[in-house]
């Protein structure tokens, strides 16, 4: 458990240093239990970063025990990506504090984390403030379905390099590039370059990542951290695949 050091930090200096981590997203309502440990010790030996808990959807699974169990079995730091204020709990080491500022819906730009904060009073969880901006990749998402919201179409540089700027502007520490889980494509390359080039502070993308090769060109483009959940449910062989093509991929060496 990390509770007296900075995830944030360990980001900000993998960004600085232009080496790119790797995120896994766990939904405790989807995650094969009986295959959970042999997952977790590949992620653990093969050079995942962080480990994501949480889901778009309303969680079934008691989130404490959840993140026991997983502590049971590798010492990965625990970032709660939350859909809602009920997938809280004191257990994991950080929460991504996540406002979609893509969107207009009130609840997720503030009401959500607004609902909160009597619960964070009494936590110790270091607390990250992140703009959570939904790319339209052509297939309606989870993530639309629970927010209500459309995302920026990708086409759109303008408006989403605006809005990136715009939550930088506003205090936000990390961007959060989301194609949505499940989506049938990720983030495009120009996209991440775009935002990148923006902004000062570090960029997470996700969703659609379900190749190494697209992993790789997500960090070629400028992703700080690549997050990938969805694929693992499915084909869970894949993380050391992809864990290895973050790994050896930096902007150092990339391609120009």
């Amino acid at each position: 458990m990390l509770r007296n050091k900075s995830i944030l930090d360990m980001i900000r200096l993998h960004s600085a240093e232009k080496k790119a981590l790797l995120a896994v997203l766990l939904d405790p309502d989807k995650v094969d239990t009986v295959g959970l440990p042999k997952m977790l010790e590949t992620a653990q030996n093969q050079g995942v970063h962080l480990l994501l808990v949480g889901s778009s959807q309303p969680i079934q699974t008691r989130l404490d025990i959840f993140i026991q169990n997983v502590r049971r079995h590798c010492s990965l730091p625990v970032l709660l990506f939350p859909g809602s204020y009920q997938q809280l709990c004191h257990q994991a080491d950080a929460l991504l504090f996540l406002s979609l500022i893509s969107g207009r819906n009130p609840d997720y730009l503030i009401g959500q984390h607004v609902a909160s904060v009597p619960f964070l009073e009494q936590s110790n969880l270091e607390i990250i403030s992140t703009g959570y901006v939904l790319i339209e990749s052509g297939y309606e998402t989870s993530v639309h379905r629970a927010s209500q919201t459309k995302g920026i179409e990708s086409t759109d540089l303008h408006l989403i390099t605006n809005t990136t700027r715009a939550g930088e502007w506003l205090g936000m520490k990390l961007i959060y590039l989301e194609a949505g889980s499940g989506a049938k494509d990720p983030v495009p390359e120009n996209v991440i370059r775009a935002v990148k080039s923006t902004v000062q502070i570090p960029v997470i993308v996700g969703g659609g990542i379900n190749t190494p090769e697209k992993a790789n060109l997500a960090v070629c483009a400028g992703a700080d951290v690549v997050v990938v959940g969805n694929i693992l449910e499915k084909t869970p062989s894949l993380l050391r695949e992809i864990a290895h093509a973050v790994n050896k991929s930096s902007s150092k060496s990339c391609p120009v």
